[in-house]
This record gives structure tokens, C-alpha cells and sequence, in this order.
């Protein structure tokens, strides 16, 4: 990345929406001029008096954009974000007013593909309730249950974008078999394709979820969806907490109507249902799909380039 004093990079201001990673922060204060919008003790106030500042907003997945904070600030033009969903940024809204929108779309989408197999493995081999039985000494008075084998079944895979096809190729060399279900079929793919979702329930064993959030897919998984599933079945959720109607699922659990879960995400995030975490057949992770340094590097640079590329007027990488 240029130096901030390169003659063909024009000033620019960086608002930076909430906290970022490090790195990201680091460089966006030494680059740039910048300001931390939620360190503001009134947000209002300094929105009205410094928001004509500021070219960019700085933002992530999980923070987001709305369409009033864009408004507040007139001279925006880019809204970078770090992380590949986009769904709270109102993107219509910045391209009704010209505003490019840019996201870290491929970086992540191995380690995000790894976290997947992980709560699968997780989930069928039954691995964070055998740690417990061990921690709590129980291997010395009875047998652990057995798991279930993953090689020979099939594995549903809702969304298959960058992240869908990586988790693929991983399945794959566990044994097992893969289907999809997209917006579209993707004709340079040989898996089976299913034009809905409860289609591919009914087929599958395992139904990994990988498609972004939004209007769109809310609740797509629904409780008609894990009945489809079946008792046998597992679901896994490396997208958004959104895409799956968490009471279905929960009742699902509770009621066997489905085997297990292995869930990275949560409708109301970091605020997880106290019915979930006292489920065994449930491995629950923070929200940790793409959290690896060696990504989250890779991410945050994406974020500098997108910026720079603007301050240079040269065509941005990953425009959404």
C-alpha cells in the first residue's frame, strides 16, 4: 500500500463504524485521517457536527451500514467492509446514491470451509461430549455412546458460493456424497442440484448451510425443512444465524426430530438460547468461521487495497 504523502493518492477521511481487527485499525490510523464513530459519547451530535468529513466508512459483516448513517455522512463514497456478508449494510440504499460498497469475498472461505467440517466431525463423532466424559472421569465407570460415520452419506449443501464449494471438496475426502441447493444451478459443477431447499432436506444426511443472510433467506430453514432432514440427520451453520428459524431448531433438537447441530452463528449473536447450550447434541462456536490470524490478515488488506484503490482512482478490487 502507498505511502499517505504519494502525490497520486488523494486525502481522504476514514470513519471507522466500530472495532475492527487490529491490524486493519492500525493501518487505517497511520494512513489515514480517521475518526472511531463508537468511541463518540454522543453519536448524533458528532454525526451533525464532523460527518461532512469523511469519504469512507469503515465497517465489518457485524456491524454494518444503515442507510441513516449513510445519509449522515454527505461526501461518502465507499463502504468497506471486512467480512463477505453484506447483509446489514443496506447496500440499496448506498447505490441509490452512488455509494460502491466492497467486501473480502474468497480469503476466508477455507478456513470458514474448515469450521464447517469441524462441527460436523464435532457433531457426528460426538468429539466435545467425549472431552466432557473423559474431564469429568466418567470412562472409568461406563462406555462412551457410539458416533455415527460420516463416509458413504450424503451431504446437502445449501449455497454453493466459494465457501460451498471449498466445504465440497472437504466432505469429499471424508467419503462422503454432495447435492446442492443454490438460487441456480452451477453448470461447472457434477453434484446433483435441488431447486429447493426441503428437496434437498429429504435426500440428504447432512445439511451444511453456507449462503448469505438477509430478507431473502430468512428462516429458510424452517421446522418443514428439519422435518424433511429427519431424525438421523445434522445440521451445521456456517452462514447466518438468520437462515434458520432457531425455535424450529432448537425443537427439532429437543424432540429428536433431527440427530445434532454443529452451529457457528445465532440469530441474536453473541446472545445464544439457554436451550441450546444445554443440548449434547449441539457443538456451538462463537462465531469463529473465518478466525485465523493468517485470514484475518489477509482480510484486513483486502480492506487497505479496496481504500487505496479508491484514494487512487483505480477500479476497486471486490466491489459488491
Amino acid at each position: 500500500m502507498t505511502d499517505s504523502t504519494t502525490p497520486d493518492r488523494r486525502r481522504i477521511n476514514v470513519l471507522i463504524a466500530g472495532p475492527l481487527h487490529p491490524d486493519l485499525m492500525k493501518r487505517l490510523e497511520s494512513d489515514y485521517e480517521t475518526a472511531r464513530l463508537w468511541e463518540q459519547t454522543d453519536r448524533h451530535e458528532f454525526l451533525s457536527k464532523h460527518g461532512m468529513r469523511f469519504e469512507v466508512l469503515a465497517t465489518s459483516g457485524a456491524i454494518g451500514a444503515d442507510k441513516a448513517l449513510m445519509e449522515s455522512l454527505p461526501k461518502l463514497e465507499l463502504v468497506a467492509s471486512f467480512g463477505v456478508g453484506v447483509d446489514p449494510i443496506d447496500v440499496d440504499a448506498a447505490k441509490r446514491r452512488g455509494v460502491a460498497v466492497t467486501n473480502t469475498p474468497n480469503v476466508l472461505n477455507a478456513c470458514v470451509a474448515d469450521t464447517a467440517l469441524g462441527l460436523l466431525l464435532g457433531i457426528a463423532r460426538r468429539i466435545a461430549e467425549g472431552d466432557r466424559f473423559v474431564r469429568q472421569g466418567s470412562w472409568v465407570a461406563q462406555k462412551f455412546p457410539l458416533g455415527t460415520k460420516v463416509g458413504g452419506k450424503l451431504c446437502g449443501i445449501v449455497g454453493m458460493g466459494g465457501i460451498g464449494r471449498e466445504i465440497a471438496r472437504r466432505v469429499i475426502a471424508c467419503g462422503m456424497r454432495v447435492a446442492y441447493h443454490g438460487p441456480n444451478r452451477k453448470g461447472d459443477l457434477p453434484y446433483e442440484y435441488y431447486g429447493s431447499v426441503i428437496d434437498l432436506a429429504r435426500v440428504s444426511d447432512v445439511l451444511i448451510l453456507s449462503l448469505p443472510g438477509g430478507d431473502s433467506t430468512r428462516h429458510l430453514v424452517d421446522r418443514s425443512v428439519l422435518q424433511a432432514l429427519g431424525p438421523g440427520g445434522i445440521v451445521v451453520n456456517v452462514a447466518r444465524g438468520s437462515v434458520v428459524d432457531e425455535a424450529a431448531l432448537v425443537g427439532a433438537l429437543t424432540s429428536g426430530e433431527i440427530a445434532g447441530a454443529g452451529l457457528d452463528v445465532f440469530e441474536n449473536e453473541p446472545h445464544v438460547p439457554v436451550a441450546l447450550t444445554k443440548l449434547d447434541n449441539v457443538l456451538l462456536t462463537p462465531h469463529i468461521g473465518s478466525g485465523t490470524r493468517e485470514t484475518r490478515e489477509a482480510m484486513a488488506q483486502l480492506v487497505l487495497a479496496n481504500i487505496d484503490a479508491m484514494a487512487r482512482g483505480a477500479p476497486l478490487l471486490t466491489p459488491v
